[in-house]
């Protein structure tokens, strides 16, 4: 779409911006049929891995309603794409908008896609409202925000941020079953994109700013009746994997005395990294063992060797380390009880991100415009905005989703809910594309 250049930007005022609630979740329904499983009796089981055929469709599907509005597309190497809706200035750094549409098997159909979708509704609502951006405003479609196929979650936005190196990236090996000989550079290509991954990589400034809608995929907003909620920090995630050696034998005739019994070490361990993420008082520290891989995996054969991961998050990366330290001194003691090797492989050590309190207040102000209040909060989930954060100032808007569901058939937001994230959404996009 040509903007013209003559007159200044129209300012936006609330209550200008509307929602066409219907055709938004009509889209979302539109998208969560781009999937290979049936639904269930649970609700709309999605599964959408990233550069596999529904991914692909979804994706062209995508670009064709992009298309619609007469927004510039651009794909980089590793399959982000870029809707740009242009401004009158469009030398300036753009506001930007995303998320991603790709879903863990037998997941739900609003995580990602409510902000991939409800920020393409927020430029329609935008161009209704026959607003004229100063700065353009760009849609970003991430790439591999799950670690389902490649075991890195947020893949496009950690190469865009450049916290991911981009030999170490296209080595990556496929981590489902089946697909562990294919690397991200073999199925990239065969998806279509190419060029170098180090080309990815956007510079700090780039963006004027960044704000991500998303199902708050928690039970807070739910518990205390609150329509809406704006992200002040994301949780620091770090990964470690915990390789435990014993020795293994007959169930029937290695003695009890004799044991060195791999998994009986691990469950130690795992109960070690509960209490000390309780031990913090803090409901920011949280910590979980979510793979336990037990050789030989007979019933009637003494474990001897267990793999576990650990998934440890805090807003605080000191308080985070803290309880690592505290397992850590447990894991010699289990060593020396047990008679057990226990290896620790760091697998990530993200930071916290703290939103721009600039944004957080435009958005207050908006909220404020519409009679909405809205709760300060933090996401314990990590997002494509912990690592968009590096490049830009970021914030994030919350809806609620019934029982803090997420990552199942039954995740839900009610179309209420959607459409006001949305208009918010619109109307801080809106004035912070004419600053």
């Amino acid at each position: 779409m040509q903007i013209q250049t003559q007159n200044p930007p129209a300012p936006i005022q609330s209550g200008e911006v509307e929602i066409d609630t219907a055709r938004l979740m009509n889209d979302l329904n539109a998208l969560a049929g781009f999937t290979s499983i049936e639904p269930s009796a649970e609700g709309t089981a999605v599964t959408r891995v990233v550069f596999t055929p529904d991914d692909l469709r979804a994706r062209a599907w995508l670009k064709g309603l992009a298309e619609a509005e007469g927004l510039a597309i651009r794909e980089d190497a590793v399959g982000n794409t870029f809707f740009r809706w242009a401004g009158s200035e469009p030398e300036l750094p753009a506001v930007a908008t995303g998320s991603h549409i790709d879903a863990i098997p037998h997941a739900g159909m609003y995580d990602g896609t409510v902000g991939v979708l409800g920020g393409l509704e927020a430029i329609r609502a935008l161009k209704r409202s026959g607003m004229r951006p100063r700065r353009s405003i760009e849609l970003v479609l991430l790439t591999s925000e799950e670690p389902t196929r490649f075991g890195i979650g947020c893949l496009g936005s950690r190469l865009i941020s450049g916290t991911l190196d981009p030999e170490r990236a296209d080595a990556l090996h496929g981590a489902q079953r089946g697909s562990e000989e294919e690397t991200l550079a073999q199925v990239r290509a065969a998806a279509g994109f190419s060029g170098p991954l180090s080309s990815v990589r956007l510079p700090e400034g780039h963006y004027h700013a960044w704000v991500e809608l998303h199902i708050e995929q928690g039970p807070l907003l739910e518990r205390e009746s609150l329509p809406l909620g704006v992200v002040t920090a994301i949780a620091a995630p770090a990964g470690y994997r915990f390789a435990i050696e014993g020795i293994g034998g007959h169930a029937g005739a290695l003695l009890m005395p004799d044991r060195r019994d791999a998994l009986c070490a691990a469950a130690e361990l795992i109960l070690s990294i509960e209490t000390h993420a309780l031990a913090t008082g803090v409901i920011d520290t949280v910590a979980t063992v979510g793979t336990c891989d037990v050789y030989p995996g007979a019933v009637n054969s003494v474990p001897s060797r267990v793999t576990l991961q650990l998934d440890i998050r805090d807003t605080d990366p000191a308080r985070r380390e803290s309880v690592m330290e505290a397992v850590r001194r447990d894991v010699e003691a289990i060593r020396a009880r047990r008679g057990v090797r226990v290896s620790e492989t760091l697998v990530n050590a993200d930071a916290p991100a703290i939103s721009s309190p600039h944004i957080v207040e435009v958005i207050d102000e908006v909220c404020r415009g519409y009679g909405v209040a809205a709760k300060h909060m933090v996401s314990r989930a990590y997002h494509d905005s912990s690592f968009m954060a590096r490049i830009a100032p970021i914030a994030m808007i919350f809806i609620p989703c019934r029982g803090g569901v997420s990552h199942r058939p039954d995740e839900y937001a009610a179309p209420a809910d959607i459409a006001l994230g949305a208009r918010v959404l619109a109307s801080a996009l809106g004035k912070l594309a004419l600053e």
